[in-house]
């Protein structure tokens, strides 16, 4: 209708900071709303690929969740840049340090929880009074089916992502009325550098030392197997699948609280939901075990 259109060419142009924009899921989420005229703020952690991201054409910032200095400068020249207005935030960019949780050493945890977690935080409590401001904003969360499911030898994954969605639960309890919606995104696996990434942690954190000194020794060897394999999956799904969900979840009227992405997420959270206690703990454990 041209009623309509006029309406929509008169609409200021959507505005959204995008974090882990490097590879993976954040690259093509900002791929993906530039090219639904999106306003993309797009940040990485390494300076090189933030001059690659420039280089595509990209308003891209150096943004390291484990470094509070550059979450603040980044939500300082976004808002900035843009007179004060944030329309979306898609925090994203998390990494895994594989291992059972005797093994894990609590500097590593604390390391993790710093880029999975807090720095979430630091950026959100950023961007929230320009959201105030302008009585709307739209919060996505990028969580996962380990945010609701525990699984041996992700112990430290699991945690942060646990701490994510409580946090994100209560968040949107606490915005409700304001015009500010929180969504969690929840993948299972999706093909991006996430294993190839957990891999180099585990041998840099739990190390061949660490391998041969656990009682969890042959679950190690094997698991390390699989991820040098790629951790092959019949239900791996590419991020555009993840992409497709943020953006419902960005311009959808009536976003959803929660966003399942992939089979397994979807048996997984109908099993959570059903099963008695000790019963999903067999099925978890049976799901581990095939994975060595």
């Amino acid at each position: 209708m041209p009623g309509q259109k006029a309406a929509e060419q008169d609409r200021p142009q959507r505005i959204i900071l995008i974090t882990g924009c490097s590879s993976g899921i954040g690259a093509a989420a900002a791929r993906t709303l530039r090219g639904r005229d999106w306003r993309v703020f797009a940040t990485a952690r390494r300076a090189e690929d933030v001059e690659r991201l420039r280089a595509a054409g990209f308003e891209s910032l150096l943004l390291d969740y484990e470094d509070a200095a550059s979450i603040e400068e980044a939500a300082a020249a976004v808002l900035e840049r843009t007179g004060g207005r944030l329309d979306a935030l898609f925090n994203n960019g998390a990494y895994a340090i594989p291992g059972a949780l005797e093994d894990m050493p609590t500097a590593a945890l604390r390391q993790l929880f710093e880029a999975n977690f807090l720095g979430w935080h630091t950026l959100t409590r950023a961007v929230l009074p320009a959201m105030r401001r302008q009585g709307a904003g739209r919060i996505v969360q990028c969580s996962s089916i380990l945010g609701f499911i525990g699984m041996p030898y992700r112990g430290a994954y699991n945690a942060s992502k646990f701490a994510l969605e409580g946090y994100s639960d209560t968040l949107r309890l606490e915005l409700g009325g304001s015009g500010i919606h929180v969504s969690l995104i929840e993948p299972g696996p999706i093909a991006t550098r996430f294993t190839e990434n957990a891999l180099e942690n585990f041998l840099r954190i739990i190390g061949q030392d660490g391998i041969a000194a656990s009682v969890h020794r042959e679950a190690y060897e094997k698991r390390v197997a699989r991820m040098q394999a790629g951790e092959k999956s019949l239900f791996k799904l590419p991020a555009r699948a993840v992409v497709k969900q943020v953006v419902h979840a960005v311009e959808a009227p009536r976003p959803k609280a929660r966003y399942w992405i992939t089979v397994p997420t979807v048996a997984m959270a109908v099993a959570k939901r059903l099963l008695p206690t000790r019963a999903l703990d067999r099925v978890l454990t049976r799901a581990a075990r095939s994975e060595e």
